[in-house]
């Protein structure tokens, strides 16, 4: 039987570093998913996840078992990813290696071979269209709706984490997905 989130950070707390193995197993992708989302940067998202478990090392004896580990967990990297954002608008710089020749953004993930030329053109067009709208949501829109959509959490863990009510939450996801209404227009049927 496996060990809960809140038992695992109590053996961590108690000098079982194995414990973190268990919880970095259990949680990275989520954590590092979260973050591409909250970036747009693949490798600030992985060098944040990372950063977000250190950080869990490192508040592992302040640990306390009252409410949702994944509550703390998102707490942690969404204060790396608005410190993230505060030092990328003090420090801009443009990555050569990220854009192609005409500015555009790399798509990393392979077409899938079942599809016709037109119909990959049509998938890239789409997904480059939805991840640019979610990029230029205000940070707070971007953060609730990523902990919403692609983490599952309700209202009132969010606000837990963004510092806010659960009723600011549902304002800034009806408001995130009005602006994201707008910006894709074209490809909603």
């Amino acid at each position: 039987m496996e060990a809960s989130d809140p038992e695992l950070m109590t053996r961590l707390a108690n000098g079982n570093d194995l414990a973190l193995n268990e919880l970095m197993d259990r949680w990275s992708d989520r954590v590092a998913a979260f973050l591409y989302k909250m970036t747009g940067q693949r490798d600030a998202a992985v060098d944040l996840a990372q950063e977000t478990f250190v950080r869990l090392y490192q508040a592992r004896g302040r640990y306390r078992a009252t409410g949702n580990f994944s509550t703390y967990l998102f707490a942690i990297a969404t204060n790396l990813a608005r410190n993230h954002a505060r030092w990328k608008s003090r420090h801009p710089t443009v990555s050569l290696d990220a854009m192609h020749a005409d500015g555009t953004a790399v798509i990393s993930d392979p077409p899938d071979m079942r599809q016709t030329p037109d119909e990959v053109a049509r998938s890239v067009e789409k997904f480059r269209a939805v991840h640019e709208a979610f990029q230029c949501l205000p940070v707070d829109l971007r953060e609730a709706m990523s902990l919403f959509v692609y983490e599952g959490l309700g209202y009132a863990e969010i606000a837990a984490i963004s510092q806010c009510s659960p009723k600011a939450v549902e304002t800034r996801i009806y408001r995130a997905r009005q602006i994201l209404k707008d910006r894709l227009s074209e490809f909603i049927s």
